[in-house]
């Protein structure tokens, strides 16, 4: 599935099976709240911070969907194609960062 098509799939599931969009200000606090359960995960897995009892049912990559979700569908309220969003943000970078990262003494020791 491409990313326009993922857009596409939210759109439709969004108006039939979940009637509408929340408004934009409502799903922004929700992607927040999404990408903190991300992080959480993170810290837990990752970091320093240990499981608790209630972390036992953690799924990464169900919560990074959800992320996903939210932000296409902020996407689709907003009229963002995030196709070409993508395409446009990796040649800026590609040119911003053109020898960049190659300088950097914290990546290359």
């Amino acid at each position: 599935m491409t990313i326009t098509e993922a857009q596409e799939t939210i759109d439709r599931w969004i108006k039939t099976t979940g009637i509408r969009y929340f408004n934009e200000l409502t799903n922004t606090a929700i992607l927040m709240e999404e990408v903190g359960e991300v992080a959480r995960i993170m810290a837990r897995k990752y970091g320093e911070q240990s499981f608790k009892k209630s972390d036992e049912e953690v799924n990464l990559p169900d919560e990074m969907a959800d992320v996903l979700f939210v932000l296409m569908c902020l996407a689709n309220q907003t009229g963002v194609n995030l196709n070409d969003a993508l395409m446009k943000n990796l040649e800026k970078k590609t040119i911003r960062d053109a020898d960049r990262h190659q300088n950097n003494s914290k990546l290359n020791p």
